[in-house]
């Protein structure tokens, strides 16, 4: 039999419990492809005379009590003539816009505090999926209806169209499980009839490494806020990305120590990232001190609250600095591999960037955080000097 405690603990593939669950219930323990596991419920039940599995949800987003709730529910659908993968007890199959927001609800948990995550799921599926999807109940979506919505975009917005594909496939993989319906019509079947794109990859517009430093003096000389024009040369000092820098909060600098603490939450890769603060980038933090209000912002708007999400964006475009925020990060890759003689595990690491090596992570477990000190002080030394 299943128990809480072994669910909780397995971790080698398979699929356990099956028939001793409780109605045909098992645990399905499958491995992620960035590495990792999955468990996920499902049932094992005839319907009309045929044998078919039904998901029951994830594990741990759904408990073990309350699979076996959902397999008993399933089982006396069954009993009563009923197919269960029609909807839920009272009959009622959710429309794509509602399973949208159920699948936002579960994925939110695991999204970082005040990204922009979830706004973009919404956006991009209230804009190009709702108008075909939305108002369709998940079971009677086919893959025409999802080629409907990416071919339109699949060859002009090639990015937008792989995100927008992936998305939808969650929110039907998400029917699958809930057992609305048996298949994923955005998964295998439409990989195979969407044409090939490309390859083509629009990278973010950056600064020539050798016109930051007259960047960072107009961007110094505009009318836009001080905390705005700081928080700018912070992130290119910095090479944070915008919502690192944007966030940063007095608690994370340690002035004395010359180092920025970034925590987990706040970090693409989800783990702790040290920066080491150069002369000039402390410079900017005591200016930047002058302004403060009593908060633990570093860089607060007018009323106080963090900087928008795309402010620095909009102060580039004011100033028609062609480069994005998020493009000065690779102005200083670029100026390493040029200028520099430091190893390319150095700037990874500075740009706080995970490692995919899984057998190099293993081994190269240092945050390389004295090297990196060395390199930001050059790269604040050439950005900062009138002849850079």
């Amino acid at each position: 039999m299943l128990n809480a405690s072994f669910v909780r603990a397995v971790k080698q593939v398979g699929r356990y419990g099956e028939g001793r669950g409780g109605h045909g219930l098992a645990l399905l323990v499958r491995p992620r492809a960035g590495g990792g596991i999955r468990k996920s419920w499902i049932q094992r039940i005839r319907i009309d005379g045929q044998t078919t599995n039904i998901g029951l949800g994830p594990y741990p987003v759904v408990t073990l009590a309350e699979a076996r709730r959902r397999a008993l529910r399933n089982r006396r659908r069954v009993d009563k003539g009923m197919d269960p993968r029609r909807g839920t007890g009272n009959g009622h199959v959710p429309s794509f816009a509602e399973a949208t927001d159920a699948v936002i609800a579960i994925y939110r948990t695991g999204w970082k505090p005040g990204g922009r995550t979830e706004q973009k799921w919404r956006t991009t599926l209230r804009d190009y999926a709702f108008p075909t999807l939305g108002a369709k109940p998940v079971d009677k979506i086919k893959t025409a209806d999802v080629m409907a919505v990416l071919v339109p975009i699949w060859h002009e917005k090639p990015v937008l169209a792989r995100t927008l594909k992936q998305r939808i496939g969650a929110i039907m993989r998400w029917a699958v499980c809930q057992g609305f319906r048996a298949d994923n019509p955005a998964g295998d079947a439409i990989a195979a009839g969407l044409p090939k794109q490309n390859g083509h990859t629009n990278h973010h517009r950056a600064v020539p490494h050798n016109q930051v430093a007259s960047v960072i003096n107009e961007v110094r000389r505009s009318a836009a806020l001080p905390t705005t024009r700081a928080c700018f040369e912070f992130l290119v000092l910095t090479a944070a990305r915008t919502s690192e820098a944007r966030l940063a909060r007095w608690s994370e600098v340690d002035m004395e120590g010359s180092v920025w603490t970034i925590p987990g939450e706040r970090m693409k890769s989800g783990r702790v990232h040290r920066v080491p603060l150069s002369v000039r980038t402390l410079e900017v933090l005591e200016e930047a001190h002058r302004w403060k209000n009593g908060g633990d912002l570093v860089f607060p708007s007018r009323t106080g609250r963090p900087l928008g999400h795309s402010t620095l964006l909009h102060l580039m475009r004011r100033l028609r600095i062609d480069a994005t925020p998020h493009g000065m990060r690779s102005s200083f890759r670029i100026w390493v591999e040029e200028c520099t003689d430091a190893p390319r595990t150095v700037s990874e690491a500075a740009l706080a960037h995970v490692n995919r090596n899984q057998v190099e992570a293993a081994y190269l477990r240092s945050d390389l955080f004295d090297r990196r000190r060395v390199l930001m002080n050059q790269w604040a030394a050439y950005v900062t000097t009138a002849t850079a």
